[in-house]
């Protein structure tokens, strides 16, 4: 209707001024910031609340699973710009992503903006001219099914975690929580790093040798081949062996043999005198390649991982961007299909770079495989009828989304390119030699393939990249892509180089970020708009951390894993959790009730006790075995409050008082995986370790002995009271860590006295009269003179250093000296900024900057094993939560809540703005006078799972 003010409500800042400059003067488009609302906190509830139904769970469970929901205290401000900016408006559009979160969010601003105007539902999968007219023209009604998904989502998360997490902090560690998709997650992880564990490695040889045709040959290009078969029995390769290291059954029953290095240093040796070998056969097959689907969210991350190296957090960081942009289109899809209008403009811009001849006579088209697709039917695609190259947005975008949109660009034209076509050459050749004490000669078989390229089609444009498997290191086991000449059956051949090489089979490969993805997709656990959050979470949690660019478990995950396999089975089983997503689906279609389905999940069905039966009725949980990993009959690692050590049970422990052995405690190296922990490491750290408190000696000054032992924090010496002495009450016995480069099995007498003497006098200083002293502390060794301090360059330099030089630090400028020295460490440049990524040492400890961010290191991770996909990580994770906000003073009262109780209708007339959701009054009423805010319990916190 022309001349009517309507407000426009998206989610971002960016998206709003994106959408807003395609809209007229006649919208007002403002960004809501995500969710306004959420599932209150326990501990937020109204007091006359926190006693009834809602106490446990801000959810009714014996009410339909009703919910209540508060204002986000960080959203007041923003719900109240919305109501000011809603009053001067003759229709709301509510224009938030088209998915269960996005709906869920309009739906939300519904309940609290309590428009009196007509609400219309604004959709588009991307921003462009085109698209913002054609959803203008095709608003709809507010989806109820979706929103019914989202908050099952929602308060099935809270049921499971605030109900299972605090067995984790009763019976493994404080502050642990569950959830069932990062349950999951993490049971992959560790099940992985089990089979690493249990994997015992193979040795098999293979041979190689070069072969040549005779000089006079029309071509006489040498090339290599393998050895592959001895007397017609096939050569064991990597894959032939089990994780137990012997030939599994099946390649035992089908005759393969382990060639073993006695015998095929014997062949080499044969083979090197002047034997010459024969061509048996040239076949020739061809070679047809397809390119790879459009991307959805998994394989956009998956190949942002491989080729990037992009964490999933930053890709899809960057793909908002991107979208909101304008760039490319809604980056949360499970769907490959491209629409008729994106065909047409890949196959446009494939024929005018590459030619016509590399388009196939049909366009292609793509079709998902999983069942329950999100609600964005596209995949993802630069935006447009029109893409624009790469090359248009140089400058205009940071690097990061630069490299993106064109690995999303290339993909997509490439999707729509001809096969990449040739033909694979295999030549089979023989050699015969006669073996030491062999009643007859040997049959020596040996192959060698070679592709050939003979229309590259859409490799022109870009190829897909691929992760780790098993066997990649193993050479000799995997397949050969050599250059042979034109050989003929029959023709001779003669032998340089044969050599002989040993090989080992190598473990399954560690879970990558794009593995790990690939794998939940597979097995439906969580969907497009969860699997970087999932990730994120167990890292967050501490259950896996990153080495390189695998995903490492750590052994507080292997306890947790244990604890819900034993006691939550069917709650961290795979199919369990991924038939919970398609139930899920199930209810966004609209084909399940959510109250029904919550029932049967939380109070049990027929098929399953339900999680309030099982947690009802856990029994007695050992804690200890739970966090128990047994090594060998002697050393068992032990999950403790202060982390994992090793318990040794051995000729070096003492008895106690009443005759029984107590183990002594082993501390293990910090980053050490789990798969590293072997029986004979365990061991090598048991025998390195003290097996009691060594005394140092008598301290001179006050005769008490000296000890030095092995902490929960480190080795350090401590001066011991004489036997019978009393210290006068809040007094300890003097203590001091060691030196990162001291050991307390050899530490001198000398050493620990003035260690226990820290800190010590440097001197005074003659202008201020003020005494310098020299010492250790959290942040490492540093000079103080009265509250004025300077770092120094080393623990050695407490002892070292003399009145001159530390003069010469106090005149340096504050941190002067810090920033002077080079830097930890030094990476290539970071892509977003595009600058040199550094890690150093700060005021508040080690961190990592562009020259424009800074990340603090956290405490989990080490200077030396920062790499710099760790680096670009932390930065990206510092970028996303934005500068640092001021804390608004504290309010007296807070305002009154309400809690919402959905209607089972289907849908709401968006004409109308009802939502068929409506606020009950009983709870509203009850809910009147709230009282004070707290803040949120932090292990309830922690609690919560990602999704």
């Amino acid at each position: 209707m022309a001349g009517t003010k309507k407000l426009v409500i998206v989610e971002s800042p960016t998206k709003a001024k994106t959408i807003g400059g395609y809209l007229g003067e006649d919208y007002e488009v403002i960004a809501s910031v995500g969710h306004v609302r959420d599932l209150a906190e326990p501990s937020e509830l109204p007091s006359e609340l926190k006693k009834g139904p809602f106490g446990k769970f801000a959810v009714d469970v014996e009410n339909d699973f009703a919910p209540y929901y508060v204002v986000n205290d960080n959203k007041k401000k923003t719900v109240a710009e919305l109501k000011r900016a809603l009053k001067g408006a003759d229709e709301l559009w509510l224009a938030t992503d088209e998915d269960r979160e996005g709906e869920a969010i309009a739906w939300h601003l519904l309940e609290v903006l309590k428009p009196k105007v007509p609400v219309r539902r604004m959709v588009f999968h991307e921003i462009t001219q085109d698209a913002i007219e054609q959803a203008k023209q095709n608003t709809r009604d507010l989806d109820i099914a979706l929103v019914d998904a989202q908050e099952t989502r929602r308060i099935l998360d809270r049921l499971y975690g605030y109900d299972i997490s605090p067995v984790l902090w009763r019976k493994v560690a404080p502050k642990l929580s569950a959830g069932r998709v990062q349950s999951a997650a993490t049971r992959l992880v560790v099940d992985r790093e089990r089979e690493r564990q249990a994997f015992r490695a193979a040795e098999y040889w293979g041979l190689t040798a070069a072969f040549h045709p005779a000089a006079d040959a029309a071509d006489a290009t040498a090339f290599d081949a393998r050895l592959v078969r001895l007397d017609a029995q096939r050569l064991a390769t990597g894959g032939d062996f089990g994780d137990d290291g012997a030939l599994t059954q099946k390649a035992a029953q089908g005759g393969v043999i382990r060639l073993e290095q006695q015998r095929a240093e014997t062949l080499a040796a044969l083979l090197a005198d002047g034997v010459a070998a024969e061509v048996r056969s040239v076949e020739t097959k061809p070679h047809t390649r397809r390119p790879a689907a459009p991307f959805t969210t998994s394989t956009l991350q998956q190949e942002a991982s491989r080729k990037l190296r992009y964490s999933s957090r930053q890709t899809m960081s960057f793909a908002q961007s991107l979208y909101e942009n304008g760039h490319i289109t809604y980056m949360r899809t499970d769907s490959p299909t491209l629409s008729k209008q994106a065909i047409q403009a890949a196959r446009s811009q494939a024929a005018e770079l590459y030619g016509a001849q590399t388009l196939p006579e049909k366009p292609r088209v793509y079709t998902g495989k999983s069942k329950g697709a999100q609600e964005a039917h596209e995949a993802i695609r630069p935006a447009g009828d029109t893409f624009q190259r790469p090359s248009a947005l140089k400058g205009k975008l940071s690097q990061g989304e630069y490299a993106l949109y064109e690995l999303i660009w290339k993909r997509t034209v490439a999707s729509q390119m001809a096969d990449a076509k040739g033909s694979t050459d295999t030549v089979t050749l023989a050699v015969s030699v006669t073996e030491p004490g062999a009643p007859a000669p040997t049959a020596a078989e040996f192959t060698a393939s070679g592709t050939v390229i003979t229309f590259p089609g859409f490799l022109l444009a870009y190829e897909e990249g691929r992760d780790e498997k098993r066997g990649d290191g193993e050479k000799g086991g995997g397949d050969q892509n050599v250059s042979l000449p034109q050989l003929a059956a029959g023709q001779r051949l003669g032998i340089e180089r044969p050599e002989a090489k040993g090989h080992e089979t190598s473990p399954p490969p560690r879970y990558t970020e794009a593995s790990l993805t690939k794998r939940l997709e597979e097995l439906g656990i969580g969907r497009p708009s969860t699997y970087a959050a999932i990730i994120s979470t167990i890292m967050d949690r501490g259950y896996v951390a990153k080495k390189g660019q695998a995903l490492v478990p750590s052994w507080i995950a292997f306890s947790v894993v244990r604890l819900l396999e034993e006691h939550f089975s069917e709650l961290v089983d795979y199919d369990f959790t991924a038939e919970m997503e398609n139930d899920l689906d199930r209810i966004a279609a609209g084909d399940e009730a959510r109250g029904k389905w919550l029932g049967e999940f939380y109070f049990g069905s027929d098929t399953h006790p339900g999680l309030r039966g099982v947690v009802d009725n856990l029994g007695e949980i050992d804690a200890r075995a739970i966090n128990t990993i047994r090594i060998d009959d002697e050393i068992s690692l032990r999950n403790g409050k202060y982390g994992p050590y090793l318990e040794v049970y051995d000729e070096k422990c003492e008895a106690g008082e009443d005759g029984v052995l107590k183990p002594r405690s082993v501390n293990i190296p910090d980053g050490m995986a789990p798969d590293e922990l072997t029986p004979e490491k365990a061991h090598e750290l048991a025998d390195a370790e003290p097996a009691e408190d060594r005394v140092v000696g008598l301290h001179p000054g006050t005769g008490k002995r000296i000890i030095a032992k092995n902490g929960r924090f480190g080795p350090y010496v401590t001066e011991l009271p004489d036997e019978g002495e009393e210290l006068p009450k809040g007094q300890k016995p003097r203590t001091a860590s060691l030196f990162k480069s001291m050991d307390p099995a050899t530490v001198d007498l000398d050493t620990a006295v003035a260690l226990l003497e820290l800190p010590r006098v440097v001197g005074v200083d003659p202008e201020s009269s003020t005494e310098i002293t020299a010492q250790n502390g959290r942040y490492g060794p540093y000079l103080k003179k009265g509250t004025d301090t300077r770092s120094l360059p080393g623990e050695d330099a407490i002892f070292s250093i003399d009145l001159a030089g530390a003069q010469e630090l106090f005149a340096q400028p504050k941190y002067g000296a810090r920033k002077a020295s080079s830097a930890l460490k030094e990476f290539d440049a970071d892509p977003v900024s595009g600058k040199p990524v550094r890690v150093r040492d700060g005021r508040f400890g080690p961190y990592v900057t562009d020259g424009e961010t800074n990340a603090t290191i956290p405490r989990g991770d080490s200077v030396e094993d920062i790499t710099f996909e760790r680096a670009i990580e932390l930065l990206a994770i510092k970028r996303a939560k934005g500068p640092a906000k001021k804390k608004a003073p504290a309010k007296k009262k807070a305002p009154a809540k309400s809690a919402a109780k959905k209607a089972p209708a289907k849908k709401a007339a968006a004409t109308s703005g009802s939502t068929k959701k409506s606020v009950d009054p009983a709870r509203s009423a009850a809910a009147k006078k709230a009282a004070e805010t707290r803040r949120a319990n932090a292990a309830k916190k922690a609690a919560e799972s990602a999704g």
